[in-house]
């Protein structure tokens, strides 16, 4: 993606909470486009395909399953829809946009822009932006949760089930692969997250350098010898002061300009292949302050500027 040429983006939503431990971010996508997400993009001459929707089994009507890691059956077929639609939006010259949704989907989408590039030769890279490092396994995780496991398959560890939706595994390569904003990692997850290859940059080293260098290392990594990068913008990584609606709030997060300047890096970069906001949770939210700020980020992420 270049600043100043027209876009296509394909636009799909994926309805699904199961990943998560509360209700609500099934919700998220629908509250972003109320929020404006529409004319926001029109505003920038980005020209929006509807590649469709996917929506998760309400969790009544189903059974919750192994307890380290609930629902795994619901969220692979939800996963296995997710990756379908995003290579076809690919295949079809657009750029996707995956609206959400709990983070456990990311392991369809990326799975998905990974194995399109794989095809021309070239591996993505991957922008994890997040309060927490999401690389647990069934064995280390202390809820079950899958949206806490979604990293970890990416890098090739965690349910058979999920590992087989890439067409190659590891999806992605670690030395590619950042995270952005961590401040939240669990006890058991710590090893695995060290000794990974993944460069995590914490609250506090954004605080101790600054977000911009952070940020430039991040997309260098996320660039070197591939086809691009995809974002995945977990909403709880900005401070619950301007992100109230998110399931898992944790205080000090990315600040709002911090948050902004990501995405805005991530658009002059031109490496942008892919992008994703999840975790929005409408349930939680105060006038909808969270979808708006989601509808600012994807602009600033799609190339909006301030001058």
């Amino acid at each position: 993606m270049k600043i100043g040429t027209p876009l296509e983006v394909g636009l799909l939503s994926v309805s699904m909470d199961l990943g998560a431990g509360r209700r609500g971010v099934d919700m998220g996508p629908s509250a972003i486009r109320i929020a404006g997400l529409g004319p926001a993009l029109a505003a920038l001459g980005v020209r929006i395909r509807e590649f469709g929707a996917v929506k998760a089994a309400d969790p009544e009507r189903l059974a919750e399953g192994e307890a380290r890691a609930r629902f795994l059956p619901e969220i692979t077929h939800v996963c296995r829809q997710t990756y379908d639609l995003v290579r076809r939006a690919l295949d079809e010259g657009c750029l996707p946009l995956t609206l959400g949704g709990d983070h456990a989907l990311s392991v369809g989408t990326v799975s998905a822009v990974a194995d399109h590039f794989r095809g021309k030769g070239l591996p993505l890279g991957l922008v994890w932006v997040d309060a927490h490092t999401d690389m647990n396994t069934p064995e280390t995780s202390p809820s079950g949760n899958i949206h806490g496991m979604a990293l970890a398959v990416l890098l090739g560890r965690g349910p058979q089930d999920l590992l087989g939706l890439a067409q190659a595994v590891p999806a992605v390569r670690p030395e590619n692969v950042s995270i952005l904003g961590a401040r939240s990692v669990d006890e058991e997850e710590k090893a695995w997250v060290r000794d990974s290859g993944v460069r995590v940059f914490t609250m506090s080293e954004i605080d101790d350098r600054g977000i911009g260098p952070c940020v430039d290392e991040a997309l260098a990594r996320a660039t070197a010898g591939t086809a691009g990068f995809h974002l995945s913008l977990d909403l709880d990584g900005i401070d619950p002061l301007e992100a109230p609606g998110v399931g898992t709030p944790v205080p000090g997060g990315l600040t709002y300009r911090e948050a902004h300047l990501i995405c805005e890096k991530a658009a002059r970069s031109g490496g942008l292949r892919s992008l994703e906001v999840v975790e929005l949770n409408p349930v939680l939210d105060y006038g909808n302050q969270t979808a708006r700020l989601a509808v600012e980020l994807i602009a600033s992420a799609l190339g909006k500027a301030i001058l």
